[in-house]
Order: C-alpha cells, then sequence, then structure tokens
C-alpha cells in the first residue's frame, strides 16, 4: 500500500505522513497533479482539487458524504434552516445567508448579504448546487473523525469563531455517538463530521470529506485509519459505501 500525497503539505498532512511512516505505510508526495508513469498507489490524503485529477488515475474511490446530506437532517440537529439550491436559484436571495458548496470550495464559504454577492453566471454554471443556511453563532466547534458507526478521534478547533486547538470534550463524542445512531446509516463507513454548540444546544455544523480534512489535535494515527478507508482501491470499496464515492468532476 502507498499513500499519496500533494505538493504542499499542511502541518496536519506532515502528522498523518509521519503516521504512515511509523505504521510501515509508504507515502509518496507529488511534484504537481501529474501522475508518474508506473505510480501504483492505493490512498490518497488531499484536497478536492488534486483528488479529482489524481484519484481516477490511480483507481483510488474518495468517499464523500451526499451533497444535501445537511439540508436533509431535521431542524433539531442542525439548529437552522439549510436548503440546497442551484446557484441560479440562490441569486434570488433577498436576506443574509450562509452560502457555500456541499463537498468543495466551488463556491467560498461565508455570509453574503444577498444572492447577487455570489459568483455571477460567467464563472459559475447556474446549476452548481449550494447550500444555504441561516446564519447562527458557534460558541465551539470540534471535528469528529468517524469509522465504522463511531467516533474514532476527535478535536476542538475553534471558539468563537476563532482558532483553538483541544481536545474534544466527552459531551462532544456523545453527541457524534448520537448522531451516527439516528443518521450513520446515510453516511459512507469513514467521513469527518463537525459539530458544535448553539446557544448551549449541540448541532451538526457540516461534513467533510475523510481523505481531505485534517487532523487539528486528534490522534494522527487514529486519524491516519478513518483516511484510509475514505479513500482507498475503488475494487476493495464495500457495496454499502459504493453509493458514497466521488464522482467525476468537470474540467474546469
Amino acid at each position: 500500500m502507498t499513500l499519496v500525497l500533494p505538493p504542499r503539505l499542511t502541518a496536519s498532512a506532515q502528522q498523518l505522513r509521519d503516521a504512515a511512516h511509523r505504521r510501515g505505510l509508504p507515502t509518496v508526495q507529488l511534484a504537481t497533479f501529474e501522475v508518474p508513469a508506473g505510480l501504483h498507489a492505493d490512498h490518497l490524503h488531499a484536497g478536492p482539487a488534486f483528488a479529482d485529477v489524481v484519484a481516477p488515475l490511480l483507481g483510488i474511490a474518495p468517499l464523500e458524504a451526499p451533497p444535501d446530506w445537511l439540508a436533509g437532517l431535521p431542524r433539531d440537529v442542525t439548529l437552522r434552516e439549510i436548503r440546497v439550491l442551484t446557484i441560479g436559484e440562490a441569486y434570488g436571495l433577498r436576506r443574509p445567508a450562509f452560502v457555500k458548496s456541499p463537498n468543495d470550495k466551488t463556491i467560498r464559504a461565508m455570509i453574503y448579504t444577498d444572492g447577487s454577492r455570489l459568483p455571477g453566471p460567467d464563472a459559475v454554471d447556474r446549476q452548481t448546487p449550494v447550500l444555504v443556511s441561516d446564519i447562527v453563532d458557534f460558541a465551539a466547534e470540534y471535528r469528529l473523525h468517524l469509522l465504522d458507526g463511531a467516533v474514532h478521534a476527535g478535536s476542538q478547533y475553534a471558539e468563537q469563531g476563532k482558532l483553538r486547538l483541544g481536545p474534544a470534550p466527552a459531551d462532544a463524542l456523545a453527541f457524534g455517538a448520537d448522531l451516527l445512531a439516528g443518521f450513520g446509516h446515510t453516511l459512507p463507513t469513514a467521513i469527518v463530521v463537525d459539530v458544535g454548540v448553539i446557544d448551549g444546544r449541540w448541532a451538526v455544523i457540516e461534513p467533510n470529506a475523510a481523505w481531505a480534512s485534517g487532523a487539528y489535535v486528534a490522534d494522527p494515527d487514529l486519524v491516519l485509519d478513518v483516511i484510509l478507508r475514505a479513500a482507498g482501491p475503488g475494487a476493495r470499496v464495500s457495496g454499502r459505501d459504493r453509493q458514497f464515492i466521488r464522482p467525476p468532476q468537470p474540467l474546469p
């Protein structure tokens, strides 16, 4: 087995590379998005743009949550209204909203004062899906790495909207476990879900592909377990997880 890494490594990616080496897993860091002739690899840890180019060439199947997963959760789990719209429909927004792409960074995640502030049809196809959410303030935010229906690793990453690293408390892990009990069947077996606190209540922030997510201060060895499942050989993906393989993306 070999783990492929992108040209630039974050501090988190470096820790995951070191964790791979500790368990005897070779890594290859590519200099560009071009896959060298004869390279054989089984796993990947990188952003969506890199994965969209490299994974198909290596037969790697990246898993991700369905684009509408967050919008399909009940209000008492998200504590806000979230809708999936095409960006063409979102142009009609006449109120401030938090807007983002479901599974990549095509549309910058931020508060837009109205739909006219979104990237225009000259920059993005009108059928591009976006998540449109009520604006809320999270007092604290945590990243949970989920594997086989359990919380496998976790870390705090923000407080009052600012970076703050630390361990995930027991109640964050418990909320993750409850979420999996109710909705784990709607997610791949290896995924990241960010959760947070709004006015003293727990809520889901968003899902993220484990292969594209940082570990923050979670145990990198445990995080690596999740990444290896989340982006592995396509031929070994279970029947359950096949529905969650990231589809081929159109060339820009």
